[in-house]
């Protein structure tokens, strides 16, 4: 994929990861469209992104989502990729974790990227084209403790992106699944306790992690190739990720299995 002139459209884009996303695929000569609650920061980020769309909400509130779904697309005519990057992280253990850090959790970073995915679908399908990423995590590839809710929702949203891509392979939407470890980012600062509040200290692993603006790189030139999951770790991390990983022949034979009718023969049985 050549990203000169695509529209590209990134949850969570006022820092870390949403960030870097949208510095390196301005550079490659894409028009942005921002999104994330604080118009400020996200104007600083468009800042050094040439030609920007900002559009600032809360990913929850789905009236807010749709009325930005029409005005991203509207804004070029169409949006090329999206990248369903928005979350937030938890470091408590389960048995002191409230049930509301898991309502909370899965609802940011599950439920709202599955409520922005489903506002471009129809549109994508109907143009013939475009690509889709999912920020998942090694944390939605193996288990880690202190991070149970984090854990239920990015192997959950994991599990959305793999069946998605399945039912789009005949469409000309691609579907890139990226599981980033540990990055230099305020993840583990804003990442909330058992009681729901933001823990306010970092990790040293993620203090020593990659770059952000490095696995943006990264993201993007997998995306690029047509790897449809993108490990974007290293040492320890990269080891479980690539353990973990799903072989392409399986991804094929459910490709092929769409493409034989399945599912129009079960939808009419």
């Amino acid at each position: 994929m050549d990203y000169a002139g695509k529209v590209a459209w990134i949850t969570g884009a006022s820092s870390g990861i949403g960030a870097a996303l949208a510095r390196e695929l301005a550079a490659r000569g894409a028009h942005v469209i921002l999104s994330g609650r604080d118009s400020a920061r996200l104007a600083e980020v468009a800042a050094d992104c040439g030609e920007t769309l900002i559009l600032a909400f809360d990913v929850r509130d789905e009236a807010a989502l749709a009325d930005a779904t029409a005005k991203a697309i509207a804004w070029k005519g169409h949006v090329d990729i999206a990248f369903a990057n928005a979350g937030i992280s938890q470091r408590s253990r389960a048995l002191n974790t409230d049930m509301q850090v898991y309502r909370d959790i899965i609802a940011i970073d599950l439920l709202a990227q599955i409520a922005f995915t489903q506002g471009l679908i129809h549109h994508m399908t109907e143009r013939g084209s475009g690509a889709l990423g999912f920020i998942s995590s090694i944390a939605g590839k193996v288990g880690v403790p202190l991070r149970t809710a984090y854990c239920a929702a990015k192997f959950g949203l994991a599990g959305y992106a793999d069946a998605l891509r399945a039912e789009l392979s005949q469409t000309g939407v691609t579907v890139h699944t990226i599981y980033p470890g540990s990055v230099a980012t305020n993840v583990s600062r804003n990442a909330l306790t058992g009681a729901g509040v933001r823990r306010d200290r970092s990790d040293k692993a993620i203090d020593n992690g990659i770059p952000a603006d490095e696995a943006a790189r990264t993201m993007l030139d997998g995306i690029a190739s047509g790897t449809r999951e993108i490990i974007v770790a290293q040492g320890m991390e990269a080891g479980m990720g690539e353990l973990r990983r799903t072989p392409d022949s399986l991804f094929d034979s459910v490709a092929a299995m769409v493409a034989n009718g399945y599912m129009d023969k079960l939808e009419h049985e």
